[in-house]
């Protein structure tokens, strides 16, 4: 038997942490990537194909397999947004603007969705099963991008210096809930938000371990339900300390057990 050629550890974990999160991220909108994705992707992960040759097979696969139910169509679109999010995280570019967020969208679901990367035309809501069928008021269609803009605007004049790494992620999940809680588009938005925050982290210095987006991407759109919904007459309250668990554990390895159960409004510990 020949020998085989080492991989570098270092490739072969930026490999595996990339589509462990793209694959897990597919959860917040309940898809589930096809066998032959899950396959391509070990490939490229152990480094026995390149993401092209990866993004090669992925396109000839489905145009060689003829779409007929909506589950085959859904499966399609995890397995393109899960290799097109493993490209996006495959590299740091990245700018704190609006157009980058929109950009992200677009990268994801072109030709999944026509409206990829165009804010929506009409207002939105949805049933959440952690708020007993309520549903997160949006933000409205008519100020979409101005909202975005002021929110990017905010967050570019705060000054991360003087705060310690609790404080640090207290913060940011203010900023990613407040920023989610817009909902510019369609479809697609928490995947997006997931890319362009794990993106964001990263200038400010953060590493984060795949394991969280990886085993508990529901928790963190869960999180943010709970992180923009109110109801004074019933008792319930916005909050963020859901969400700031889930960050504490991606940046700080801070241990908290997230379970999605307790994020139900009708929870009693």
């Amino acid at each position: 038997m020949p020998y085989s050629k080492q991989k570098e550890p270092e490739e072969y974990k930026k490999r595996s942490y990339n589509w462990k999160t793209a694959i897990g991220l597919q959860a917040v909108d309940g898809l589930v990537p096809s066998q032959y994705l899950l396959e391509v992707a070990n490939s490229n992960i152990k480094g026995e194909i390149s993401l092209r040759e990866t993004q090669r097979k992925i396109q000839n696969y489905y145009e060689s397999k003829p779409i007929k139910t909506k589950k085959e169509e859904r499966q399609r679109e995890a397995d393109l947004v899960s290799l097109r999010i493993t490209k996006l995280l495959s590299n740091d570019s990245f700018s704190l603007s609006p157009i980058q967020f929109l950009s992200i969208h677009k990268n994801l679901f072109k030709d999944i969705y026509n409206f990829a990367g165009k804010y929506r035309t009409y207002n939105i809501s949805k049933k959440e099963w952690v708020l007993n069928g309520a549903s997160v008021i949006y933000g409205n269609y008519e100020q979409l991008k101005e909202t975005l803009a002021y929110d990017i605007e905010q967050e570019k004049n705060f000054n991360y210096a003087k705060i310690n790494s609790k404080k640090i992620i207290q913060h940011f999940s203010k900023f990613i809930a407040n920023f989610w809680q817009i909902h510019p588009f369609g479809e697609g938005n928490t995947r997006t938000l997931a890319v362009f925050a794990i993106k964001y982290l990263r200038t400010l210095g953060f590493v984060i371990t795949n394991e969280p987006f990886e085993s508990n991407s529901w928790y963190f759109r869960n999180a943010l339900v709970r992180a923009n919904y109110q109801n004074l007459k019933d008792g319930v309250h916005k909050t963020r300390d859901y969400l700031d668990a889930f960050f504490e554990n991606a940046l700080l390895g801070a241990g908290h057990e997230l379970k999605n159960r307790e994020l139900h409004i009708g929870w009693k510990p």
